[in-house]
């Protein structure tokens, strides 16, 4: 088994690319699945931003995607999905209909408007080109891709915040398969390191947010925590929803607090097939895998949109 790279990339069959403007401070991520993969969706954040998350019920026809996009802009980030079955369709790679391929590409925002320039959001442009920029290789971590205009410890608003970005995160189970996963972290609450439990990054001041929320309404909307996690085993649309469901453990043992109504967290979940492993199993590790990929993305951003960030140091 070859040395694993905090990546989800170390998955078989995945590839990821970023892509980003950094002076306005908005990017987006594509994590492509060439072959297919059977994929599964879990949405918890009350104020969600997605696309195409519908196909992924176990009940509905398709069976694999093809590329799943997570990205910045808000709503209007969800253009840039349009660039990645651009890219997709070019290199004949999709879901057959009769009359053409359609690429199966699930997405996923979050709010980066109040960093850089409101008016500039991932695009379709922006999207076929993080495919462009798409391997297999380690991936960038910090301010790059979803996470380029990420933040946390927003009860305050986003000045009092601290500046986050995307981190991934590989874990191998024995009989050569890996469990990875990767996330762009914007949320509202402070991350905290699953291992102590020390604080790691959140709102500036002596009391985070847990202690500000018994006298403080949420002074920002503008959260969203969004990523995927992946293996390489056989696996169908209902058990990788299972899988996508254990994996926000991850998410909640890193960040306090979750899943409020000012966020909108969703994990997506792949199964690039080719071994067999026990479901349990890997959606217990896919939340040990989220957790340590949401502290890597805090560490590995630096300072950008007047927010301090922990990789300065």
């Amino acid at each position: 088994m070859k040395k694993l790279r905090h990546s989800i990339t170390d998955v078989p069959g995945i590839e990821v690319g970023h892509a980003q403007n950094k002076k306005a401070l908005t990017g987006c991520t594509v994590i492509l699945c060439r072959k297919g993969a059977v994929a599964g969706v879990d949405v918890r954040g009350g104020a969600p931003g997605t696309r195409e998350t519908d196909l992924l019920n176990p009940g509905n026809l398709v069976q694999q995607v093809h590329a799943i996009l997570l990205a910045g802009g808000s709503a209007y980030g969800l253009d840039a999905a349009s660039g990645v079955m651009r890219y997709l369709e070019e290199k004949q790679v999709g879901f057959q209909t009769r009359e053409a391929l359609v690429p199966i590409v699930p997405s996923a925002i979050l709010y980066d408007l109040d960093l850089g320039d409101s008016k500039i959001r991932p695009d379709a442009k922006m999207g076929y080109q993080a495919c462009v920029n798409a391997s297999s290789a380690e991936i960038s971590e910090g301010v790059v891709g979803a996470g380029t205009g990420a933040s946390v410890g927003k009860i305050l608003g986003v000045g009092q915040a601290m500046k986050s970005g995307i981190g991934g995160a590989s874990i191998h189970i024995g009989r050569g398969i890996v469990v990875g996963a990767i996330v762009a972290v914007n949320a509202l609450g402070d991350v905290y390191d699953p291992v102590t439990g020390a604080f790691v990054a959140g709102v500036r001041g002596e009391k985070k947010t847990l202690e500000l929320m018994r006298s403080f309404r949420p002074a920002s909307h503008r959260n969203t925590v969004i990523g995927a996690v992946a293996v390489n085993a056989d696996f169908t649309k209902a058990e990788m929803t299972r899988v996508a469901q254990m994996a926000h453990d991850g998410m909640a043992r890193a960040i306090r607090p979750v899943h409020t109504q000012f966020d909108g967290d969703a994990i997506f979940a792949l199964a690039t097939g080719g071994k067999k492993a026990d479901l349990s199993i890997v959606g217990a590790f896919a939340a040990e895998a989220f957790a340590l990929a949401i502290v890597r993305a805090v560490r590995a951003s630096v300072s950008a949109g007047g927010l301090p960030g922990l990789a300065d140091s």
